[in-house]
């Protein structure tokens, strides 16, 4: 059976969270230790590895031990699932309106507000005695 990928609820509540976006953002330069990752924020390494763990658990980040340092990298695949999943949601082509409107107008009938537009705007009335 094929792998279902990562579960988006849980990609976009890591998402969610400015200091996990960051800690993204760190990870696009390469691999960094979880004190690396810490520094620029003011919290401990026990609140940093909370958040470690939260975007682990969405599949946004890797960690591999060694001896007493953990290293983190990105893991593409959890930001190309959204990604695509963001995609499809708002990613229509100006084409796929225009057939949306051609069907709107088959099944309700021409705009009656069409005419008008097509004349132009209407010029302003003058006072009467003017």
């Amino acid at each position: 059976m094929a792998d279902p990928g990562p579960d988006l609820d849980l990609v976009f509540a890591a998402l969610a969270d400015p200091t996990r976006r960051a800690i993204l953002t760190a990870l696009l330069d390469g691999e960094r230790t979880v004190g690396e990752l810490a520094a620029p924020h003011e919290m401990s390494l026990a609140a940093v590895s909370k958040h470690l763990a939260v975007l682990a658990r969405a599949g946004l980040v890797g960690q591999m031990r060694s001896g007493r340092i953990t290293v983190c990298r990105l893991e593409a695949d959890g930001l190309r699932a959204a990604g695509l999943w963001m995609q499809g949601v708002g990613g229509f082509a100006p084409e796929d309106y225009d057939a949306l409107e051609a069907l709107i107008e088959a099944a309700l009938g021409p705009d009656e507000d069409d005419d008008e537009s097509e004349v132009g705007p209407a010029e302003p009335e003058r006072p009467v005695g003017l």
